[in-house]
């Protein structure tokens, strides 16, 4: 498989909005407010300059989701296993060579987080890029080639939920981005999302 980092019509971006969001009674979260925008209209902010398509996967409120003028795609499987079954579905869908993969709930989002990820990706001769941001790997903003879609299905198929134990299968390579660690930060309760607004009007300040 090559190592060579993709351009940026060889990248679909993909935001995963399909989880249930637990920890703040189950709203959808891409849809949940945050200074003045939706988590999702940052997503697209930071993503759409960086690659050549763009995939939102969403289990509910579809119609909200496809009026930002991307095609949605839901899990395929009805239970919601987890985040692998977006991917999944991304992988599945994609008309481009790899993905950028990326929660709806980080609405700090590197603008050069692809070219980070496929500068790794050619460094380490990996399969695959994963961002780190100084203290822990974040296995959910990630650079993957669909050529692993068959990999994935394989995986989900046996039962398998856990995103590090798939990325295990495969050689990883990793893009340090501890310069910006606060672009991991992500929302989980209305605090957090009060807690980030004044960075993100200062974004939209300097836009």
């Amino acid at each position: 498989m090559t190592a060579s980092a993709p351009g940026r019509d060889q990248i679909t971006g993909v935001i995963l909005a399909g989880g249930r969001a637990r920890r703040m009674g189950g709203i959808d979260k891409g849809l949940l407010p945050c200074a003045g925008r939706a988590l999702i209209e940052w997503a697209l902010a930071a993503l759409v300059p960086q690659v050549g398509q763009i995939l939102i996967n969403a289990n509910r409120n579809l119609a909200a989701y496809g009026a930002y003028g991307h095609p949605v795609v839901a899990d395929p499987s009805a239970d919601h296993p987890g985040p692998l079954a977006g991917i999944a579905a991304a992988l599945a869908t994609a008309r481009t060579p790899w993905i950028l993969v990326v929660p709806c709930d980080t609405p700090l989002l590197p603008p050069d987080l692809a070219s980070r990820l496929g500068e790794a990706l050619e460094r380490d001769a990996g399969e695959l890029a994963l961002a780190h941001d100084g203290r822990r790997l974040q296995p959910l903003h990630a650079l993957l080639p669909v050529a692993l879609a068959p990999s994935l299905a394989r995986f989900l198929a046996a039962g398998e939920r856990q995103v590090a134990h798939w990325y295990a299968n495969h050689r990883s390579a990793v893009a340090d981005l501890r310069d910006q660690a606060e672009a991991f930060a992500n929302i989980n309760s209305p605090a957090d999302a009060e807690r980030l607004r004044a960075q993100l009007l200062g974004r939209t300040a300097h836009a």
